[in-house]
């Protein structure tokens, strides 16, 4: 998975704090842990100015109490709300996703008008993309990572990572896709046909825009030959070479139906005809 991260401008002015204002504060940054009195005694924007100090500093673990430290002392404060802010992006400049999430969604709920949420919905969509494994694994993580981008989208759709949001989906779609590919060739090599032909058929139907819908239709080329239903290896095959006519998935198809003595012929009446013909797949 890319490693690129859109970092919001709120936490780019965070990390350009003036030298001079971290130089005034380094003074205080030594101190220990202090009692909920001291806490409530400090003023919240010098708790704040410390954290963002300590994060030029490169010291995230304390800089991450500072912040915390504002969200006990002073709950309601508009630090507070930044502080929260700043605790989820140092969660996830550490790697620390689930943190990240944690953090993030409780941003979401307490500020869902804030203009800093779409931004933290954005960190709960790369944090699960960021753990999205090959697809030789679950890819439940591919399905969250869709779920909240597409959140991003539907609910901030003028914002700035709206367009990276539609990137990350097309990839977690890829992932989801290719998984169902691996088990479908898993059930057709041992020849467990109707298995395979429901995992291919579900590339088909709901990850048509990926890269695997031109084997996947080679593959329920072969399935139903196998099944001896002709008329739909028939199709398979013929939609494959309609769609994808430079394929070398569909010159497989092809040699295989004339390998049977058929050749490719659209059942318009079909399932994959109806699909691609862009009717609800419900329907098909």
């Amino acid at each position: 998975m890319g490693k690129r991260i859109s970092v919001h401008p709120f936490c780019r002015g965070a990390l350009m704090l003036a030298p001079a204002a971290a130089l005034l504060l380094a003074g205080c940054l030594a101190a220990g842990e202090k009692t909920e009195a001291e806490l409530q005694a400090e003023p919240a924007d010098l708790t704040y100015n410390k954290g963002l100090a300590l994060l030029n500093a490169g010291d995230t673990s304390e800089a991450s109490k500072r912040f915390q430290e504002i969200d006990k002392a002073h709950p309601y404060s508009e630090y507070a709300r930044r502080s929260s802010m700043m605790t989820a992006f140092i969660s996830f400049r550490k790697g620390a996703y689930q943190e990240t999430i944690n953090e993030a969604t409780r941003y979401i709920t307490l500020y869902p008008r804030s203009p800093d949420a779409a931004y933290a919905q954005y960190l709960i969509g790369e944090s699960y993309f960021r753990q999205i494994p090959d697809v030789t694994r679950d890819q439940d993580l591919s399905r969250k990572a869709m779920e909240a981008m597409s959140l991003v989208i539907e609910k901030y759709p003028e914002s700035e990572y709206a367009e990276d949001a539609r990137k990350k989906i097309d990839v977690a779609r890829d992932q989801i896709a290719g998984k169902e590919m691996q088990i479908g060739r898993y059930y057709l090599e041992r020849r467990e046909y109707l298995a395979s032909v429901n995992r291919f058929r579900n590339v088909v139907t709901n990850y048509q825009m990926t890269r695997h819908v031109e084997e996947a239709l080679l593959r329920l080329t072969e399935a139903y030959l196998a099944l001896g239903i002709v008329p739909e290896a028939q199709t398979a095959a013929a939609v494959l070479g309609h769609n994808f006519p430079d394929s070398p998935w569909y010159q497989d198809s092809y040699a295989l139906l004339v390998k049977g003595g058929v050749r490719p012929e659209e059942n318009k009446g079909s399932w994959m005809s109806r699909i691609f013909r862009g009717e609800d797949a419900e329907e098909a």
